[in-house]
């Protein structure tokens, strides 16, 4: 029979709330220390690995056998397995073991501050951990991890929303959230699918009865339409999207602006001025925020922040771009504004937020012109 050994854990499950969400309860635990060993981020990304070096590793010891293979789901999807080692504690010394990473998650130079990553991750790990736990004797650590770039992005969504500035409200909004009877994830992957049986306050003061209601759940995502106000011109990009093939359309081609999701750490501003790279290889100058907003808030959770920037378009900076490793495949086409104002009058793109910058541009583009003229 094999020997259930204490854990010793010295990375981000030393954050109680997120060992919490991951173990399932509540886990008694007390303070240890590993002699030879120190604590630094992984090169690259936002979480841990041990190193052998000079001084002391500190963490905390848990025992709980019932619990041991939910934290053995969680940190083998991140492609960590057990090693056995010699810890201290109050008590004298205890056989333990750890979770150790595999030889190709790198070590960087740069020690681990626990209290940093709580503040700059902490909220975005407990959103993670709470979707990924889900999967727990469903799917392996293998799939899980093959998710975590799309699960990632989801709780960074979570983030932002709850940053987000209230907006102005009518009155005689009705008083207290909706409330959560039962909560189903029916599927995950790029996107998911919640479903939740809720009541919800109604207008007129009372509550409503348990009803259904599902949602396609996404990140968060900008778009930025490329303004050239010197040449009045405008750059669109046109790509393959396969909804548009479900949905029964002979031709699943969209026109549209440069558009993605904000990956997690980064602003809408960031994200605008990286896709503009990705996807146009365009280096953009001012971003002038258009409209945030929930595009089909009936159906799905994508929130988009619209941005026209301004750019240098010449003759010949067309091409095809996008990031190979995400199988992307865009073409970029220069529009002079005469002719991108004429398919929109004449109903001639099919993509709701390039349909709303072209609008805002055409009220603000003689002051965008007049801007540049003078600067």
């Amino acid at each position: 029979m094999a020997v259930s050994r204490p854990l010793f854990l010295y990375g981000t499950l030393r954050y109680l709330d997120l060992l919490r969400i991951v173990a399932g309860a509540e886990l008694p635990w007390q303070n240890a220390w590993l002699h030879g060993y120190a604590v630094v981020q992984v090169a690259g990304a936002d979480y841990p690995r041990p190193v052998e070096a000079e001084g002391t590793c500190a963490g905390i010891l848990v025992e709980d056998p019932e619990v041991r293979a939910r934290l053995d789901y969680f940190e083998g999807g991140f492609g960590y397995g057990l090693r056995r080692v010699t810890v201290e504690t109050s008590t004298g010394p205890v056989d333990a073991e750890i979770y150790w990473p595999h030889d190709g998650i790198v070590a960087s130079d740069q020690a681990f501050d626990l209290a940093e990553w709580i503040e700059t991750w902490g909220r975005m790990a407990l959103h993670f951990a709470s979707e990924a736990m889900e999967g727990f004797g469903a799917i392996s650590p293998e799939v899980l991890a093959s998710r975590f770039a799309q699960i990632r992005a989801r709780a960074w969504s979570r983030v932002l929303a709850e940053q987000e500035a209230p907006v102005r409200q009518l009155p005689g909004r009705p008083a207290g959230p909706a409330e959560i009877e039962t909560f189903r994830r029916p599927y995950s992957n790029f996107f998911s699918v919640m479903e939740h049986d809720l009541t919800f306050p109604r207008f007129d003061g009372s509550k409503s009865p348990v009803v259904n209601r599902a949602a396609l759940v996404a990140a968060d995502a900008v778009v930025v339409l490329p303004y050239d106000p010197v040449r009045d011109r405008v750059l669109l990009i046109e790509q393959f999207r396969p909804a548009m093939m479900f949905r029964g359309d002979p031709d699943a081609f969209s026109v549209e602006a440069v558009a993605g999701r904000i990956d997690p750490g980064e602003s809408a501003d960031q994200a605008a001025r990286r896709e503009a790279v990705e996807e146009a290889g365009l280096q953009l100058q001012t971003l002038h925020r258009v409209s945030t907003h929930y595009p089909s808030p009936g159906a799905f959770t994508e929130y988009l922040t619209l941005f026209v920037g301004i750019a240098d378009l010449p003759d010949g900076i067309e091409g095809i771009g996008g990031v190979e490793t995400e199988d992307e495949n865009i073409r970029s086409h220069l529009f002079d504004y005469a002719t991108f104002e004429d398919w929109l009058d004449q109903d001639q793109f099919r993509n709701a937020p390039l349909i709303l910058l072209g609008h805002w541009l055409a009220r603000h583009r003689d002051a965008l012109r007049d801007a540049s003229a003078q600067g």
